[in-house]
């Protein structure tokens, strides 16, 4: 495995959350799907309401390793302003996690190793409530889905996820589910990634 760089941490600020800035309602749950999962179909339980968020009831696993691939199809073009998380502990937690979006059928493993991702970022370790990471508005300004792509577990064997949210808002038109336009993110994947060291967003906020 690559060694895992720090690039983005998560923000402090604080966030009203359960309302109009959760995306929740906008994710098409129906047709999310994940990849390396112990139980494919439960890649849509990952998606769940805000009042669900910190239940661990459901969630998923990697298979054959640490890494796993959720890819989130949303119902309208969105503007994503943060990732929200909830993921295993310890040996179970991921360490990184790799972005990429408006991928139409979302990115396998042999893509998302051979592209550069629209952020790479540094999970934080041994949180036990959901946490936030902020994103570039500017790379994530335009965007019909999302793949994320979890990797370098604490144990190296297996990865775990409990939650997955966002937090924006929507663009002025729905597009169509059976319709499938490349519209790129502005100033994404050709965005030079921040070195954690010159720019950092802030430390991070347990969201509770």
């Amino acid at each position: 495995m690559d060694e895992v760089t720090p690039l983005d941490t998560p923000s402090e600020s604080q966030a009203g959350f359960g309302d109009s800035t959760n995306l929740f309602g906008v994710v098409d749950r129906d047709r999310v799907h994940g990849l390396n999962l112990t139980v494919p179909e439960d890649a849509k339980e990952l998606i769940k309401s805000w009042d669900m968020r910190e239940n661990t009831s459901k969630f998923v696993d990697s298979g054959v390793d640490d890494q796993l691939i959720i890819n989130v199809p949303f119902t309208q073009n969105v503007r994503v302003k943060s990732v929200l998380l909830k993921l295993g502990r310890g040996e179970l937690s991921p360490q990184r996690l790799r972005l990429y979006v408006n991928r139409p059928s979302g990115v396998g493993f042999d893509e998302a190793e051979s592209i550069k991702p629209h952020l790479d970022i540094a999970l934080l370790q041994g949180q036990d409530t959901v946490s936030e990471y902020p994103l570039r508005v500017t790379a994530f300004s335009n965007v019909f889905s999302m793949s994320l792509f979890f990797s370098h577990s604490g144990g190296d064997e297996v990865t775990r996820v409990y939650y997955i949210g966002f937090k924006g808002d929507t663009r002025e038109y729905t597009r169509d589910q059976n319709t499938r336009m490349e519209v790129p993110a502005e100033n994404a994947a050709g965005e030079k990634l921040t070195d954690s060291i010159t720019e950092k967003t802030n430390s991070q906020v347990q969201i509770r």
